[in-house]
């Protein structure tokens, strides 16, 4: 079962970092190469505790959908979600959050089960582990760079 864990270190509010990456209006943005858009569920502001949503992208040349629950959450220093439906076998994404010297370090720890069984992890060897792993590293990129700025993230956030 692959596992991904990526550190992002964020001069920001610990507070705006937790709400950036709860925000359904800008996972819109940080996955607009894929196409993604909000189909059901909560369809913009920030995703509460047990809310769902669910996303429809193009992802290797076909769209799919993938329905996400927030399973905990504690502001502002954890919150996981967790696959309802979807491509995968089953995935929980836990994201944590560390101010340190002023610093926020936004941890993800992206732990998935790909479907097909041997066929799905040598998927993962091939190249799915490596193309999730930049679609996470690409979103944490658009976090920070709102998160530092902030006629950005208060265009995105409600406060």
């Amino acid at each position: 079962m692959p596992v991904i864990k990526i550190e992002t270190y964020i001069n920001a509010p610990i507070e705006v970092v937790f709400d950036l990456s709860r925000s359904i209006d800008l996972h819109k943005i940080s996955t607009a190469h894929t196409f993604e858009e909000v189909i059901a569920g909560k369809t913009s502001g920030l995703i509460e505790m047990d809310e769902t949503v669910t996303w429809r992208a193009k992802h290797f040349g076909v769209f799919q959908e993938l329905t996400s629950k927030i399973t905990s959450l504690a502001r502002p220093y954890q919150f996981t979600d967790e696959m309802a439906s979807g491509a995968f076998k089953s995935f929980r994404h836990d994201h944590l959050f560390e101010e340190r010297d002023g610093v926020v370090i936004l941890t993800d720890v992206f732990d998935y089960k790909s479907p097909f069984g041997v066929l799905g992890r040598f998927a993962d060897f091939l190249f799915l582990k490596s193309y999730m792993k930049r679609l996470l590293e690409k979103r944490n990129e658009i976090i920070k760079e709102f998160a530092e700025d902030d006629t950005k993230y208060k265009k995105i956030l409600p406060f």
